[in-house]
């Protein structure tokens, strides 16, 4: 399978078997978070736990065996950061939100990622809120859907509504790249959330649109792009053309997550 397109039914086969890895590195996370929660710098400033670590501990091995041909970039695999992306990879982001899960009275915002990337575009995506025991899984071409205590089915982006598109936007991270791209495109309603839940909302069909400006790595996108994608939407570039993975040192530039927004005239 190696650099080469998987079909549809080795995506759902490989999908349904990384449900169970996905649901125990959750079960970890919550382990980790009931107890007394430490934090340590990575270089680049950003936090890192032994959440993090265990998840992806869990994480790689399993995708090892899955899939041992396909190059796997993982954010706390930091000498993955310096691989060139082939034309199948995966990307692994084992705790999403790592600022929300060290709030003591968090939201609960935190999520695993698991996207699978081919020829610059997500093709199949996994993630799961522990907090919330919500999972979603996307598979460009075949459609995307949500398991939870509440729901079992497939999900799909909305038509913009009456009442105007509704923005998503960071609970850490929102600047004023972000509100005024907001205001020029006269989007008042917003809904403030952590992690890649935001493009979980639009492809769920709970809002509408996502800006984001600010800095942002592939592997936190990734897996919310391919399941925005097989639920009917689009990540995109400001300029609204499809937006690529696999830049240099994973780092994404800005972008524009829709539902049916993207349809709408300016």
């Amino acid at each position: 399978m190696a650099n080469q397109a998987p079909q549809i039914e080795e995506l759902v086969a490989i999908s349904e078997a990384l449900m169970p890895v996905v649901y125990e590195a959750g079960d970890f996370i919550m382990g980790v978070h009931e107890e007394h929660i430490h934090a340590r710098q990575k270089p680049d400033g950003s936090p890192v736990t032994l959440a993090d670590e265990g998840a992806e501990a869990l994480i790689l091995p399993a995708l090892g065996r899955l899939t041992p041909d396909i190059t796997v970039i993982s954010e706390e695999n930091a000498a993955s950061h310096k691989v060139t992306a082939p034309d199948l990879f995966w990307l692994v982001d084992p705790l999403d939100g790592t600022r929300e899960f060290l709030k003591p009275e968090g939201s609960g915002h935190f999520t695993v990622n698991i996207g699978l990337i081919y020829k610059g575009t997500p093709i199949m995506g996994l993630i799961y809120a522990p907090v919330f025991d919500d999972l979603y899984v996307g598979i460009v071409g075949h459609g995307a859907q949500k398991i939870s205590q509440t729901h079992r089915g497939p999900i799909a982006v909305r038509d913009v509504p009456d009442t105007g598109a509704v923005a998503v936007a960071s609970s850490s991270h929102r600047d004023e790249a972000t509100n005024d791209w907001l205001w020029r495109h006269q989007i008042e309603q917003t809904i403030s959330v952590g992690s890649s839940l935001k493009l979980c909302l639009l492809a769920e069909g709970k809002a509408d649109v996502y800006p984001r400006f600010g800095p942002v790595m592939e592997w936190d996108t990734a897996a919310g792009d391919a399941i925005l994608r097989a639920a009917g939407g689009l990540m995109m570039t400001p300029d609204l053309t499809p937006y690529p993975y696999g830049k240099a040192d994973y780092l994404n530039t800005p972008f524009i997550a829709s539902g049916l927004w993207h349809l709408q005239p300016e």
